[in-house]
Parts: structure tokens; C-alpha cells; sequence
């Protein structure tokens, strides 16, 4: 096999022979030139096409494929330039390029850290998937529907129509809830009843009313369990699942049938009790007769 740097050599010397003109410095351009033409043209019919594949492959989104498919087109256009020098002969031009680039690098990695640990953060976010365009997610605080996922920051919506640009290394270094990653979601809800109201009857109108609802579902079944005697109430907490869950969804669905439940504690005479406190201990009062500034 000849050599890169003999090819590129091949083209200067045959424009030598014909006589042309500054034929060294044309022929290194005209082989810079081939070369990058060349390997970037494979690589936009060969590398692109297996890289998409592979994203398909492991379930991306288009919406994570895109940022992805850019940088991969980058990569492609970068060896393409570092192919062309060596085939033009530009050694000595491109390790000068290459010191130059390495320094640049490290300067612009400090200056840039977040941007870069942001970028890294992207990333995994693509990669690792723990949300999606579409998901209700919670962190740090913070609640709100995916809008928009790109490499430095992703935009939730928050539920008073607000935007968030959040940087992504803030989703990446803590704990993000997602609510609707399953097709199924459980809900809680804790009903407070008097001391003297019967527990089994208040059981069976929680357990009715879930069953009543028609976005509760009925597999798994709906529970009741006792988690707390109160200073004023008894707590009884009820399981339900959802399906399909959005935030809508789920406030809807649970208001309805904290109202139901409360209509029929009414009719049946089951109190919800307000919260209240004993207060003991008594009062004593001194006589200020004969103090400094008392009344004669």
C-alpha cells in the first residue's frame, strides 16, 4: 500500500511534470482537499448510518437522536480535516495545530466547566433516560412537565404555566422523581376520624367509593389500613392505583373521591375532626398593693 504522504506527493510531482506553476503548494491543497472530500463523504454514507441505526437500536427518541447524530457529524468532519493534513503532507502544520488546540482546550476547559460538566450531564441524560419529552417530573422542590431536553439545559413547564431552564447537572446530581415512568401509578390519601366513630364502617365507605370511581383501579385492588391515632382524629389511609397517570389525571381523580368519601362520612354521621389542644395548668394573680407606683 503507498503511503498517504506519497498519494498527496504523487499529485505534486505529476503537476511538476506538466509544468505547472507553484505545483507543490497546489498539489498538498488539491490532496487536502480529495482527502477531506473523500473521508467525509464516507462518513456521511457509512459512519452516519450505522451510528442512527445503533440509536434505534437502543430505543432513542428523535428528539435525543438529533443533538446526538450533530456531534457524531462533528467527530466525522474532525477526522476528515486530521486525514487530509497527513495525506497533503502538512505534518509539521498540524502538530503546530495540535499543541495550539491542546492549549486552547485546557484554557477553554476551565473557563467553561459548567458548560462542560452540563454538557456531560446532557449526555447521560440521553443516554441513561430517566425522563422524557412529556413526563411529569418533581426535584429539589421543583414540579413540572418536560418540554425541551438539549445538551446543556432542559425547559420544564411548572403547572402555573411557568418556564424552567434547568441546567442539566442539577437533574443528574440528585434525585429526580417521575411519577409517570410506569404505565401504573399508586396513590395515598389519609382520612382523619373521631375516636368514637366506628373504624370498620369508615373502612367499607372508603373502600365503596374507590370502587365507585370509575378512573380507580379495581386490579390492584384498593386498601385501607390504620397509620396513626392522632391527638384528635384517627388516621385511615387509602391505597388506589391510577392508570395512564398525568398530573391532570391524578388531581382530578383524587378530588373526586376525597369529596365522595366526605359526602358519605356525612350521611352515615362520621365526624372528620378538627385538630385541637388541651391546655392545663392554672393562673395565679399577686396583689401589687404596696409596690413602687401602685395606686394609694
Amino acid at each position: 500500500m503507498i503511503p498517504l504522504q506519497a498519494q498527496g506527493g504523487a499529485i505534486a510531482n505529476y503537476l511538476a511534470d506538466l509544468g505547472v506553476p507553484y505545483a507543490e503548494s497546489i498539489g498538498s491543497l488539491l490532496s487536502f482537499v480529495v482527502a477531506f472530500v473523500a473521508v467525509w463523504l464516507v462518513g456521511r454514507a457509512v459512519v452516519l448510518p450505522l451510528v442512527d441505526r445503533a440509536f434505534r437500536a437502543r430505543g432513542l427518541e428523535a428528539h435525543a437522536r438529533k443533538p446526538l447524530r450533530k456531534l457524531t457529524g462533528v467527530v466525522v468532519v474532525f477526522v476528515a480535516i486530521t486525514v487530509a493534513f497527513g495525506f497533503a503532507e502538512y505534518g509539521d502544520f498540524l502538530q503546530s495545530l495540535a499543541t495550539i488546540a491542546a492549549a486552547a482546550t485546557l484554557a477553554i476547559g476551565f473557563a467553561l466547566q459548567d458548560v462542560l460538566k452540563n454538557f456531560v450531564a446532557g449526555v447521560f441524560i440521553f443516554t441513561d433516560r430517566p425522563f422524557r419529552i412529556g413526563d411529569w417530573i418533581e426535584w429539589d422542590g421543583n414540579s413540572g412537565i418536560v418540554e425541551d431536553i438539549s445538551f446543556r439545559v432542559t425547559r420544564v413547564r411548572t403547572f402555573d404555566n411557568e418556564l424552567l431552564t434547568v441546567p442539566n447537572s442539577q437533574l443528574t446530581d440528585g434525585v429526580i422523581k417521575n411519577p409517570v415512568a410506569y404505565d401504573q401509578l399508586r396513590m395515598k390519601f389519609v382520612f382523619g376520624i373521631g375516636y368514637d366513630d366506628d373504624i370498620d364502617r369508615a373502612t367499607e365507605i372508603i373502600l365503596e367509593e374507590a370502587e365507585n370511581n370509575e378512573n380507580i383501579l379495581a386490579d390492584p385492588a384498593p386498601s385501607v389500613r390504620l397509620v396513626e391515632l392522632g391527638d384528635s382524629s384517627v388516621g385511615l389511609q387509602s391505597r388506589f392505583w391510577i392508570d395512564q397517570p398525568s398530573r391532570s389525571d391524578f388531581v382530578k381523580t383524587r378530588a373526586d373521591y376525597v369529596q365522595a368519601v366526605k359526602q358519605r362520612f356525612d350521611e352515615e354521621d362520621i365526624n372528620i375532626p378538627y385538630p385541637n389542644r388541651t391546655i392545663g395548668g392554672g393562673l395565679t394573680l399577686e396583689s401589687t398593693e404596696g409596690l413602687p407606683g401602685s395606686a394609694d
